[in-house]
């Protein structure tokens, strides 16, 4: 169970499996029964398959249709999405795969494992976001306003490929899933946290501030919270990497790079958002929330939301409630292995507000 007052998770994080045993995420079978399992998009459940009429297709008990697996389970991506077989709207890919714009050549080994890992963070990325109940659309479905991923490896004399977002489409160089040299890139930048999933919700902050900030209502509240991003954006980040953050920029920003530009700033908080929800979900699935002090005095009240009197305030304070304890506990328990930080940041009180307006936001751009 949940600690009293808590949020209902988005996405839960543990599963059962028809014989009883616990499942996790990225699980295709039991490791007790070895009863094949899917992930059903429709509901964020993994379940256990019962062979359908024909080869390849599946039911689920209890639930009506019949499903088949995505076409990316038997390649390096492993993916164990299921689809309804009768919505082929993506053709043979499931809700996440049919994002992909563009995939390395498989061919090469190296590529195929790489690729392989991008997906796995992919598709936490895409079940957390199906559970904000967050627009998510290919472009070859929803056009503009949908997304896409060119998942490329820089080739010898050219360019280097450089991970971003553009007009919907997200681009990642696959050597970030490459351990040693995403490491050696985050020691070269100074910072304290770089991951793969990090990186896919940076770059997804971007694409939602196209999709529910920019030219709604939320504009103006933006600008006025995180500044005006008709700011020189190449301009700023040349700027950021030659003279570096501003030295108060602890107190300001969750992150350095979150001080380069307001749409860095943007996406820094957003991942940070998307960071704290799927913690809380996993904890949460976990039960290790029933042992939250609700009593523990937090140090943040309504005068630091970004709106003190939004109907969100209560909730959203619950959030950060949890989001400390969890965050302390796992950190602790990170030095315990000798490891660093589990979440090697401090929420700054002139934060707090950027996240609450995410919070905002994520409510009301909800699509059932």
């Amino acid at each position: 169970m949940l600690a009293k007052g808590a949020l209902t998770m988005t996405s839960p994080r543990v599963y059962r499996c028809t014989c009883g045993h616990r499942l996790y995420f990225r699980n295709s079978a039991c490791l007790a029964c070895a009863a094949p399992l899917g992930f059903l998009p429709d509901d964020l459940t993994l379940h256990a398959l019962l062979p359908g009429p024909a080869t390849a297709t599946w039911r689920i008990a209890g639930i009506d249709g019949l499903f088949t697996r995505c076409a990316n389970f038997h390649t390096a991506a492993g993916c164990n999405w299921l689809l309804p077989l009768d919505d082929r709207r993506c053709g043979p890919l499931c809700v996440a795969c049919a994002l992909n714009r563009t995939i390395p050549d498989l061919s090469d080994p190296i590529n195929a494992e790489l690729w392989g890992r991008l997906e796995r963070a992919k598709r936490r990325l895409v079940s957390q976001l199906l559970g904000l109940q967050l627009p998510v659309a290919p472009k070859s479905e929803a056009g503009d306003r949908g997304l896409a991923f060119d998942f490329l490896r820089t080739l010898p004399g050219q360019p280097r490929v450089m991970t971003g977002h553009a007009w919907g489409v997200i681009t990642i160089n696959i050597e970030e899933a490459d351990d040693a040299k995403r490491e050696a890139a985050r020691q070269r930048m100074g910072e304290s946290y770089r991951t793969l999933l990090g990186h896919f919700r940076h770059e997804i902050g971007h694409y939602y501030w196209d999709r529910l900030v920019a030219g709604t209502t939320w504009h103006e509240p933006f600008r006025t919270l995180f500044g005006d991003e008709r700011l020189d954006y190449a301009g700023a980040l040349q700027r950021h990497h030659a003279a570096g953050p501003p030295p108060d920029w602890p107190q300001r920003f969750i992150t350095s790079y979150a001080s380069a530009h307001p749409w860095e700033d943007w996406a820094e908080t957003w991942a940070h958002y998307l960071h704290l929800r799927d913690t809380i979900d996993t904890a949460g699935s976990f039960k290790l929330l029933s042992t939250v002090d609700e009593a523990r005095p937090l140090p943040y009240g309504r005068d630091d939301l970004w709106s003190p009197g939004h109907a969100t305030g209560p909730d959203f304070l619950r959030l950060l409630r949890d989001w400390l304890a969890i965050t302390s506990v796992m950190n602790e328990m990170s030095r315990a292995m000798g490891q660093p930080d589990f979440y090697p940041f401090v929420l700054q009180r002139r934060v707090v507000p950027k996240l609450h307006f995410i919070h905002c936001v994520v409510e009301n751009g909800r699509t059932p």
